[in-house]
């Protein structure tokens, strides 16, 4: 009976934030199509920087790859969309934030070699020969196949930036809730450089991200001081995060000079399989500081030529030890992995009879963060607390996006970014 009510309680918890998260944002990175893995894209050849290219600076490029788990070569084509400071689809036409097409083909694409798993990866760049972008923006690039639009693999968000604004902000451990403990609070101005703002309240829409997660983004924030050329945001109760912690992580692109946090990879016939050390508990614990990319992965094959087709795939084991399951919410690896989604993929399933939590996942070979994410029954916020713990010194990454559209405009300018 106990089982059985953990199992009903993770399902309703499920469909409530698979309700919530793809209700209210439309348009969010994503796959579609479970023969589709590893969707990455690289900013300037660096995976690990955010999707954001300047306007005026067409030297700016996307590389956008995903894997096709098979050798056979098909035909994909994408479609390109503006999007609303909400991610929701924009009414400009495509003539009217492209020069050239917001439709093309995928050309470039390779097998895998000397691999386990036989797949196929595909790339593509954004702007190219075909494709301008005259507006800045979201916007969004639908992947699918043989021309059925209506039916989308994948998806993936990126930002086209026309800098106008300036942004200085700070993050600080005192906050009005408590003093250097467990949460962090943002504090930032907009420096208007002489743009023409007539009224912030409704022509500015900001959107605040912590390590590019979606169920703690904040907006429809009002500014608590306004001059000429300046306005603040300080002292915001909604600018207030919880600190969180740093993330684990693990690098398995080598099968025999693996990291300190696995504990073997073995081939277990037809595949290679990596077993992970058992993870604790860290809420009891002190702060420690430590390296990480706050949340992303990066593909990586040592010592080969070219790790987009020689990284393997390999089943990926993890546990947790937990004595007890929580029977009022549902533990989660989170991460840009997974694209910092809570869903089936991601969910951990509670062992009673080995006392924790463990999942296993198919993963390309490189190096990968991730974090302990626990969400409340009936809930869509994440919390660290029970597992990871929550500090105000763990070092997170906060985007903060301006958007700005004028009286009678028809659509949101990206005009600033700043990443703290």
């Amino acid at each position: 009976m106990k089982l059985n009510k953990i199992l009903l309680l993770w399902i309703v918890n499920l469909l409530f934030l698979s309700q919530f998260l793809f209700s209210n944002s439309k348009y969010y990175t994503t796959i579609f199509d479970s023969n589709i893995k590893t969707l990455q894209v690289a900013n300037n050849g660096n995976p690990l920087a955010l999707p954001i290219i300047y306007l005026d600076k067409s030297s700016d490029v996307l590389t956008i790859s995903f894997d096709e788990m098979s050798h056979n070569i098909l035909t994909y084509n994408y479609v390109i969309k503006h999007c609303n400071a909400n991610w929701s689809e924009s009414s400009l036409s495509s003539s009217e934030f492209i020069r050239g097409f917001a439709n093309g083909t995928i050309e470039e694409a390779k097998l895998s070699v000397n691999t386990t798993f036989l797949y196929t990866n595909y790339q593509f760049q954004l702007p190219n020969d075909d494709t301008k972008f005259t507006v800045s923006g979201n916007y969004i690039v639908q992947i699918y196949e043989d021309n059925f639009k209506e039916k989308p693999v994948a998806q993936m968000r990126f930002y086209v930036l026309d800098s106008k604004v300036e942004v200085q902000g700070s993050v600080r451990g005192n906050t009005d809730k408590e003093i250097n403990n467990s949460l962090q609070q943002i504090d930032f101005d907009i420096l208007t450089r002489g743009l023409n703002i007539q009224d912030p309240n409704s022509e500015i829409k900001l959107t605040v991200r912590q390590n590019n997660r979606l169920d703690n983004a904040v907006t429809d924030l009002k500014p608590t001081y306004i001059s000429n050329d300046k306005f603040s945001y300080k002292n915001n109760s909604k600018l207030i995060f919880e600190g969180g912690n740093e993330y684990l992580r693990f690098d398995f692109s080598s099968i025999y000079n693996y990291d300190e946090r696995i504990n073997t990879i073995k081939f277990i016939r037809p595949h290679y399989e990596v077993f992970l050390a058992e993870t604790h508990p860290r809420s009891n614990s002190v702060y420690e500081s430590d390296s990480d990319v706050n949340g992303r992965f990066i593909v990586n094959y040592q010592n080969g030529y070219d790790s987009s087709v020689e990284a393997d795939y390999m089943f990926v084991h993890l546990n947790l030890a937990v004595k007890k399951a929580l029977f009022d919410g549902a533990i989660y690896i989170g991460g840009e992995w997974n694209y910092n989604q809570l869903n089936e993929t991601n969910l951990m399933n509670y062992d009673s009879y080995n006392l924790n939590y463990s999942k296993t996942l198919l993963l390309k070979q490189g190096g990968y963060n991730y974090q302990f994410w626990c969400v409340p029954n009936r809930s869509n916020q994440v919390t660290l607390r029970p597992i990871d713990g929550s500090y105000w010194q763990t070092q997170n990454e906060y985007a903060i996006y301006v958007y700005y559209r004028p009286w009678g405009g028809r659509y949101d300018q990206l005009v600033g970014v700043k990443i703290l």
